[in-house]
C-alpha cells in the first residue's frame, strides 16, 4: 500500500523504512515515502522482520527483583551501551523469587539478538541452556557458563569487616537477601570469614534473610533486635543498601542510637545513601559501568567481534559515612 501510493516499488520501502538508503534511493523517492508512511501509519512488522533474518534486533535483560533500585543503574549502562540499534526487553520477577528457565524460553521465541543474565544461580543457567550471544552480570564463579563481567564484592566485604573490627565491634549481625543468587552468596561470605579473622563474631542465628524490600527488612530487625542487643551484637551489615534502609528505619522507631549503639552499613552505594539519616556506610558496586560493559561485551559477541577480555571484573570499595563513623 505504502509503494502503491508512493509510486515506488516495494524494495523502495523497505530501504526507506529501515534507513538505509544512503547512495541507493533518491531523496525524492524518499520524500514521498515518507510521507505514504505518515499518511497510512504504517510501522515496520518487527516480528515479520526478524523471521525474515532469522534474528531481532532484541535483547533480553534477565533480572531479580527489579524493584531493587540498583538494577535501574545497570539498566541505564546497558541501554547506554547498546544505543538506537538494539531495543531493550526486560524479564523481571516479583520481590525475592528468582527467574524461572521457563519463562524466558518463552521470550526466546521472538528470535533475540542476544541475551544478558544479571546475578543468576547455576541451576537457573543449567535449566536455560540458551543458545546464541549471552553475557552474565554480577555472576561470580559462573564463568563457565558464558562471557561476563563481574563485581569484586569480596574485596568490598573483606574491607568492611577489617573496618568494623578496627572500630573496635566484636559482635555483628547480617541481614542477608532471600534469591540465594551467587552474588548474595559471596558477599557474606567473604564477610563472614574476614570477620572471623578479625576477631568480630557473628553467630550463626545473627544471620538473618528477608526480601530486598525496606518494609520486611524493617520488620525482621524489630523482631531480631531484642535478642541481638542482649548478646553484645554491636554492627549490622546488610546485604543491600535497602535492607540498610530497613534497619536505620526501624532503629530510629525504637531508639537505637547509630552508630553509637549500633553501627549499620550495606552493600550497593545507591544515591539516597549518601544523604540518608545518618548517612550509610556501604561497599560502592559500579552499577552503570556494569551494565555499560555488559552491553559492549554482547554487542561483541552479536556483530561477531572477538573479544579481548571474556570475563571482567570491576572493582567494588569501601565508603564510609556516618552510620559506622563515631564521634
Amino acid at each position: 500500500m505504502v509503494a502503491a501510493k508512493a509510486g515506488v516499488s516495494t524494495a523502495t520501502v523497505s530501504l526507506v523504512a529501515n534507513g538505509k538508503t544512503q547512495g541507493r534511493v533518491s531523496e525524492d523517492n524518499i520524500s514521498r515515502v515518507r510521507t505514504a508512511i505518515a499518511e497510512l501509519g504504517y510501522v515496520v512488522d518487527s516480528i515479520g522482520s526478524s523471521l525474515a533474518r532469522g534474528v531481532s534486533s532484541i535483547v533480553i535483560l534477565v533480572t531479580p527483583d527489579v524493584s531493587n533500585p540498583f538494577f535501574a543503574n545497570v539498566i541505564a549502562g546497558v541501554r547506554e551501551s547498546l544505543g538506537a540499534d538494539y531495543q531493550l526487553l526486560l524479564s523481571v520477577t516479583d520481590a525475592g523469587e528468582s527467574p524461572q528457565a521457563d519463562d524466558v524460553r518463552k521470550l526466546l521465541s521472538l528470535r533475540p539478538a542476544g541475551l544478558l543474565v544479571g546475578a543468576p544461580s547455576a541451576e537457573f543457567l543449567k535449566d536455560l541452556s540458551a543458545s546464541g550471544p549471552l553475557v552474565l552480570l554480577d555472576a561470580p564463579g559462573l564463568e563457565t557458563f558464558a562471557p561476563s563481567v563481574n563485581l569484586d564484592v569480596a574485596q568490598g566485604a573483606r574491607e568492611l569487616a577489617r573496618h568494623l573490627a578496627s572500630a573496635g565491634h566484636t559482635r555483628a549481625a547480617y541481614v542477608d537477601g532471600i534469591t540465594g543468587t551467587a552474588t548474595f552468596q559471596l558477599r557474606r561470605q567473604a564477610f563472614l570469614e574476614e570477620a572471623a579473622s578479625c576477631g568480630l563474631l557473628v553467630s550463626e542465628d545473627h544471620v538473618i534473610s528477608t526480601s530486598i524490600d525496606v518494609g520486611e527488612a524493617a520488620a525482621a530487625f524489630a523482631s531480631a533486635w531484642p535478642s541481638w542487643k542482649a548478646a553484645g551484637v554491636t554492627a549490622v551489615v546488610c546485604g543491600t543498601d535497602t535492607h540498610a534502609y530497613g534497619v536505620l528505619q526501624e532503629a530510629r522507631v525504637e531508639g537505637v542510637r547509630i552508630p553509637d549503639e549500633l553501627a549499620v552499613a550495606g552493600f550497593d552505594d545507591l544515591p539516597y545513601s549518601a544523604t540518608s539519616n545518618p548517612s550509610l556506610t556501604t561497599v560502592h558496586l559500579p552499577a552503570t559501568p556494569l551494565g555499560r560493559k555488559a552491553g559492549e561485551q554482547l554487542r561483541g559477541l552479536i556483530e561477531g567481534v572477538p573479544l579481548a577480555e571474556p570475563h571482567v571484573t570491576l572493582e567494588s570499595s569501601l565508603v564510609v559515612r556516618g552510620s559506622t563513623a563515631q564521634g
